[in-house]
């Protein structure tokens, strides 16, 4: 979906003078708890975009789509329901019993009232997700509607002053809109949740009770019991090979650590953790790969220091009474970082069982980056390729291309700015409710000429130290070029142990603390990575050359109907360069990550 809003005006300060602009820096000040996605939904929630009753088209509010139905098709809803004396449920039907069986609009002006869908509690159930339509306020249908009920209040007399009274109709309106509202939403919810409610007092729900309970988990979990998706990860060796150098070139941090690691797959980063001296390993999965850990453990001779956990971190217990661990290690990391939403997970281990004191997240920083993409490939391969296909235009295949974000990699000569930080994650203090957020960006164009701008990329860099502190703004995230000597640096080679640091002090005395920084990326400029980058196709390209700036806002958030799974909103507008103060139109695209 894209939504665009009128063009701004800027200062020469930077400060925009239009609302629908992009908010001023200051903005950005706000405490990051109060700059979450809840906020901005209320904030938008006039604004939300709305269909047609009667064709596929979106308008900016319900307002406009009503206005719409009017003057194009002669329909207008408070006609209807005015004409038919509609209560608030029969105008939900009526709505709903358009958006499912999309009649005509004759067909809707011949009702009678009588119809059986009128008393039907199926049209209850929304036919869109948060139709704008069903949200309208009780006076934006009538203004002049009779709300009498058995149990209103009396009204108001006819000799009060004339504003009061208007006042105390105003209030019984609002009154009678409120207990609609609660029972309507009480009948939704019947029908979704008598299944649920069947199933706790173990008895059969009825068929037509509506969907079964979401379950975002059993196709997670399923998806890793098999040997394929664990290939991919331990042969990506930018990501291996970097796990690998923190664990066993920091053997000072794990010699006789207790280490929790969480999602341990095929438990190779316990292997290391066993392998670089940790005095006890507990491997956690609630996939079926757990039974395969077991048994590698077993194979490698570690099961007196490794001990596997079948089940989800959220429920199991640590055995011998163990409460805390000194080090917790994880892959928890997904396509645009926080898609699959393990880090929840992670966040909550974090919490149970991290010593208080001392213990180290491995790893201990994440950080979103976010930046311009030239992107032609990327269109040709997705978009253009479905204009011709045998001769045959099959373009309509291309529609939901710009709705889905695009997991590919793109070279370094894609990339058309530097990259900005959209979002710094320190896994020491880092709460779950952050992960849902809201991020102001400026993209500063880098191309040498005038060059069409196809995509946002996003990508992220990933940090270890042995003291879980934040690592300082300045220092780099290492970037692994092709060829580059990874594995063989710490792997052990021909049964030789892996390469231990000497100690910088005299014998008798600890080792002073390594505050050496271990990282790695997977952006454009690194080699390849199995989480490769996160594309955001635009409907229509920026026309940019050096020194254009693109600034804008980035929200994201778990997906309402699957929490594995991100939507994402980019706000964004155009300047040409510093030294202008027009801002061209404010558009607005929405996505999936999935």
């Amino acid at each position: 979906m894209t939504i665009r809003f009128a063009a701004a005006t800027i200062h020469t300060t930077g400060e925009d003078v239009d609302d629908q602009s992009v908010s001023s820096e200051s903005d950005s000040e706000y405490a990051e708890e109060d700059n979450n996605f809840d906020d901005w939904v209320s904030d938008q929630a006039q604004n939300q975009s709305c269909r047609s009753l009667f064709e596929d088209k979106a308008f900016p509010s319900a307002a406009a789509a009503r206005a719409h139905d009017k003057d194009v098709h002669n329909f207008d809803l408070r006609t209807i329901s005015a004409k038919l004396e509609l209560d608030l449920h029969q105008r939900i039907r009526v709505i709903n019993f358009i958006r499912k069986h999309a009649p005509t609009p004759e067909d809707i002006g011949n009702l009678t009232g009588a119809e059986s869908f009128f008393s039907s509690d199926e049209y209850l159930i929304p036919q869109i997700e948060d139709d704008p339509l069903l949200q309208l306020e009780m006076d934006d249908w009538s203004d002049d509607e009779d709300l009498s009920t058995t149990d209103q209040p009396p009204a108001p007399p006819a000799d009060l002053p004339k504003a009061l009274r208007q006042m105390q109709l105003l209030e019984r309106k609002l009154a009678q809109a409120h207990r609609d509202m609660a029972e309507y939403r009480s009948l939704v919810g019947q029908q979704f949740d008598a299944g649920r409610f069947a199933e706790i007092i173990n008895e059969p729900g009825p068929s037509s009770a509506g969907p079964s309970p979401r379950d975002d988990d059993t196709h997670y979990f399923s998806s890793y019991c098999e040997n394929d998706i664990h290939a991919v990860m331990i042969q990506d060796k930018v990501r291996t090979s970097t796990y690998a150098s923190f664990i066993l070139t920091n053997p000072i941090l794990f010699r006789d650590a207790v280490v929790l690691d969480v999602g341990c797959g095929t438990g190779i980063l316990s292997l290391l953790a066993a392998k670089s001296g940790a005095k006890h390993v507990y491997a956690v999965d609630a996939s079926d790969i757990a039974e395969k850990a077991e048994q590698i453990v077993r194979a490698n001779g570690l099961e007196n220091v490794i001990t596997v956990i079948r089940g989800k971190i959220e429920e199991i217990s640590l055995p011998d009474d163990v409460e805390h661990v000194d080090i917790i290690i994880s892959e928890w990391m997904g396509y645009a970082l926080l898609y699959e939403s393990m880090l929840d997970s992670v966040l909550q281990a974090r919490d149970r069982f991290l010593k208080p004191e001392g213990g180290v997240m491995a790893p201990s920083q994440c950080r979103i980056m976010f930046g311009l993409c030239e992107g032609s490939e990327i269109l040709k391969d997705r978009v253009g390729f479905w204009s011709d296909v045998y001769g045959f235009d099959l373009s309509v295949m291309a529609n939901d291309v710009y709705e889905e974000a695009i997991v590919d990699v793109v070279g370094p000569e894609s990339m058309a700015s530097e990259p900005f930080l959209l979002k710094d994650l320190h896994l020491k203090d880092i709460t779950t409710r952050q992960l849902d957020f809201t991020s102001q960006f400026t993209l500063v164009s880098t191309t040498p000429k005038r060059t069409k701008i196809h995509a946002f990329v996003l990508y992220f860099d990933t940090f270890f130290t042995t003291t879980g502190e934040p690592v300082p703004p300045e220092v780099p995230v290492r970037v692994t070029k092709e060829g580059d000597v990874t594995l063989a640096e710490v792997w052990p080679v021909g049964g030789k142990p892996p390469p231990q640091r000497r100690a910088s002090v005299g014998p008798g005395l600890k080792q002073k603390e390594d505050k050496r920084v271990t990282s790695f990326s997977t952006g454009p400029r690194s080699q390849p990575t199995h989480w490769k980058q996160t594309i955001f196709l635009l409907r229509d390209p920026i026309h940019a050359e050096d020194g254009t700036i693109v600034t804008g806002s980035f929200y994201c958030k778990k997906s309402a109907t699957n929490s594995r799974e991100l939507d994402v909103e980019i706000h964004y507008s155009v300047r040409q360069n510093a030294e202008t103060t027009a801002v061209g139109e404010t558009v607005v695209q929405i996505y999936k990550v999935r």
